[in-house]
């Protein structure tokens, strides 16, 4: 149901958490007079002033909040003054990161207000000291670089007092180093573990017991719902209000974690750890090598047989593996090998906690085993994600409605849901249908930037269809016409991967060429070169540049001011129709006599555009051109929904039209960016 806000102010004068929060965001108020940069805007307080309502009834309520519109003060001021316990969560351990650090001791310091606050991640985020005297002693080291990480990793160890590996300067997140030195599930020991007491896990989790306000993940929120991991199951029934902040990417983190699920990666840990606890702990007892070395062809053979001729990033269906005889005959021989492995060590149950803890994980490997190699239950649905490194069975529901409905009818507290996307209605249906929140208060409040006046929208006619060959060479040979115009300063966003190498080809020589306003070349800068950190760092050093980007690009990333100033997207961005799960969906969906067509993929698309678009206006002072490549938008009915669900964009009808527009925008070389 949709909520009026502007009744906010003919309420109970007496109300007052309402009125604080109305004079916090006021002019001259305690926000504007702790910072010179803040200016009130009228959206911003209609949001607060809406979670300052939520808050006091304890009521669910999503909120959709444009670009600009400073969604995170708009919850935190209200949630700091009610004094009210709570936790807030949020996509990414970056965003949480800057959260915590920023933004949060901002608001509090503003506001004058002492607060207690709390960052809880997950054990993989957190040093597990006994594990790095395990991999000190083992020495089974890939290569030299991952020598020199662990090497950094335990000279920070003497000085950490927090244990996140987040504080490891040059340590690259995709480290083989760090499952090396920090717990899971399956190979945490517990209180059994001889460094208990100086468990920077635990110690976490303690200081989130104690706080005022806990910032968490959405990852860790639905595997703690799961799995009752990492402590927020502890900490959900303390607190009076939870704010999920973009939460349209809650469905996808819950749906990965309400299940279960099988990596051939955690078959060859297993092996690992079986291998070099039995040589340390029990040499000569059982036959190590021969065990770990089964595991291992195990898994080795399960990812062969599930990748067959396919490289790259893949996810398939179930059906398309599993009832190959080869497939079947894997899985037996994994968990005929996990089997053996847990049989060796419940023999040894009096060595030490290290062995107790490896036979639990053989035995629950084993039996997961088994239950993929039976039927899944009604109401799941079975992939099979492949990489490049592994391969990873999965089982779970196709959404989260179930676990939120039960969390939110659990317990009298307010519940907070908020993004720059959550649908293309005022009732917000996208994403309240599928968080189960049929209930929900829903406000839109646009964003305060002038996009008729600084922004255009350009939809070239007469350009290749999506699935004519032809069509990612045109995009390539358009992003090179717009790159020369403004002199870099583009991203491209396309929606696969397949794409983005296509793109890159055929983009590369075509940038080379020297453009009438200088002589050097554009600078090609490709997801996958570099870490995404480090190619935003390129891009925003040097403005020359173009980077081509997929799925990571779309959202999350913030480049305000000259340095983009042209967003070029390649095709519209609905779901894959041939993906598992929104097959599983669209079967749901006509079961229920709806269109998926219309009451699934094109709301997703909608939602993703606006994700992609929402990356070139950061600023007030901002201005730019986002090019869709696809001749759909004009051409088909959707078209007009879609267009109608970004921002209130003037359309350019021709090139012409555009390149003028970039030519009005663009900037001297010279010009810092």
């Amino acid at each position: 149901m949709s909520l009026v806000v502007e009744d906010a102010a003919d309420q109970d004068d007496h109300d007052w958490l309402l009125d604080e929060v109305r004079e916090a965001f006021a002019p001259g108020g305690l926000l504007s007079r702790a910072d010179d940069h803040f200016q009130p805007r009228e959206a911003q307080t209609r949001m607060a002033t809406a979670i300052a309502q939520a808050l006091q009834a304890r009521s669910v309520l999503a909120v959709e909040a444009g670009t600009g519109v400073g969604k995170t003060y708009a919850y935190l001021a209200p949630l700091l003054l009610s004094g009210q316990r709570c936790l807030i969560s949020t996509a990414t351990k970056s965003l949480q990161d800057q959260l915590f650090a920023r933004d949060l001791p901002r608001v509090a310091k503003a506001l004058g207000l002492p607060v207690r606050t709390a960052l809880l991640k997950g054990r993989g985020s957190y040093l597990c000291p006994h594990r790095l005297e395990q991999a000190r002693q083992d020495g089974q080291l890939p290569d030299r670089w991952a020598v020199r990480a662990l090497a950094r990793v335990e000279t920070w160890s003497h000085t950490t007092t927090t244990g996140d590996m987040a504080e490891v300067e040059g340590l690259d997140e995709r480290s083989p180093v760090i499952p090396l030195v920090t717990s899971t599930r399956e190979n945490c020991l517990g209180s059994e573990c001889p460094k208990f007491r100086g468990c920077y896990v635990m110690q976490a989790r303690r200081e989130a017991m104690q706080a005022d306000v806990v910032v968490v993940n959405h990852h860790l929120f639905f595997a703690d719902l799961s799995l009752r991991d990492t402590g927020v199951a502890e900490l959900l029934p303390s607190v009076d209000a939870v704010v999920f902040d973009e939460a349209h990417q809650l469905g996808e983190a819950g749906v990965q974690f309400l299940g279960s699920s099988l990596g051939t990666a955690q078959l060859m840990d297993l092996a690992r750890d079986l291998l070099a606890v039995g040589l340390s702990q029990a040499r000569g007892l059982k036959p190590w090598q021969q065990l770990a070395a089964d595991i291992e062809q195990g898994a080795r053979e399960l990812r062969l047989v599930v990748a067959g001729k396919l490289r790259g990033a893949v996810r398939l269906r179930w059906d398309e593996r599993s009832e190959l005889p080869e497939f079947q005959a894997a899985m037996l021989a994994a968990g005929e090998a996990c089997e053996a492995a847990a049989q060796a060590l419940q023999d040894l149950s009096d060595v030490g906690p290290d062995v107790d803890k490896l036979h639990e994980r053989a035995a629950e490997l084993a039996e997961r085993i088994d239950n993929f190699s039976h039927p899944e239950p009604a109401g799941q649905v079975r992939w099979i994600d492949l990489s490049t490194h592994q391969a990873r069975l999965s089982e779970s529901p196709l959404d989260i409605r179930d676990t939120m409905r039960e969390q939110v009818e659990g317990a009298s507290r307010a519940w907070i849901f908020t993004s720059a996307t959550l649908g293309d209605d005022d009732d917000l249906s996208w994403f309240t249908q599928q968080a189960g929140l049929d209930d929900a208060h829903t406000l839109r409040v646009g964003s305060p930037f002038n996009y008729p006046e600084h922004a255009r929208v350009y939809v070239p006619q007469g350009f290749p269809r999506p699935s004519d060959p032809a069509h990612g060479a045109a995009v390539a040979r358009l992003a090179a016409r717009c790159a020369h115009a403004l002199g870099g300063r583009c991203f491209v966003l396309t929606t696969t991967l397949r794409a983005l190498h296509t793109i890159k080809e055929a983009l590369a020589p075509l940038l080379d060429e020297v453009d009438a306003f200088s002589e050097a070349p554009i600078e090609l800068l490709v997801q996958g070169q570099a870490p995404k950190r480090a190619l935003l760092a390129s891009f925003l050093a040097q403005p020359r540049s173009v980077l081509v980007g997929s799925a990571s690009f779309w959202e999350g990333i913030d480049v305000p001011g000259d340095a983009l100033q042209c967003v070029i997207i390649d095709k519209l961005p609905f779901p894959p129709p041939n993906d598992p799960l929104v097959e599983a969906r669209g079967k749901a969906l006509q079961a229920m006599g709806l269109d998926p067509f219309k009451d699934y993929f094109i709301p997703e698309a909608a939602v993703a555009l606006k994700q992609g678009a929402g990356r070139l206006i950061r600023s007030e002072t901002d201005r730019g051109l986002l090019v869709v490549c696809d001749p759909r938008l004009r051409s088909m009915n959707y078209g007009k929904r879609l267009l109608a669900a970004l921002p209130p964009m003037a359309q350019l009808d021709t090139e012409a039209e555009a390149m003028a527009w970039l030519g009005s925008l663009r900037v001297s070389d010279k010009d810092p960016g």
